[in-house]
């Protein structure tokens, strides 16, 4: 794993959960990253919405949509296919 890839972010309660940034993911003009918690063991990916705030900071805004989730976890599934193995 690759410090650089390790990205903390605040829960709504404040506390910090640390993932690994997998892969950035436009769609419908859109962008998403899919991340990995790593404090949680069942490798699950977390698929969430980018939004610049202002010219220095982000915002990572949970999707709930499966209409965008499943599309977007397609494509990231077909780019990183010879990188990661998927059930």
């Amino acid at each position: 794993m690759n410090e650089e890839n390790i990205i903390t972010l605040n829960d709504k309660d404040g506390n910090e959960i640390k993932f690994e940034f997998l892969d950035l993911i436009s769609y419908r003009q859109k962008d998403y990253v899919v991340m990995l918690p790593l404090d949680d063991s069942d490798g699950q990916v977390v698929i969430l919405q980018l939004e610049d705030v202002d010219d220095e900071t982000e915002s990572y805004i949970g999707v709930e949509n499966e209409f965008v989730l499943e599309p977007v976890f397609s494509l990231f599934k077909e780019r990183n296919k010879d990188f990661y193995e998927f059930e």
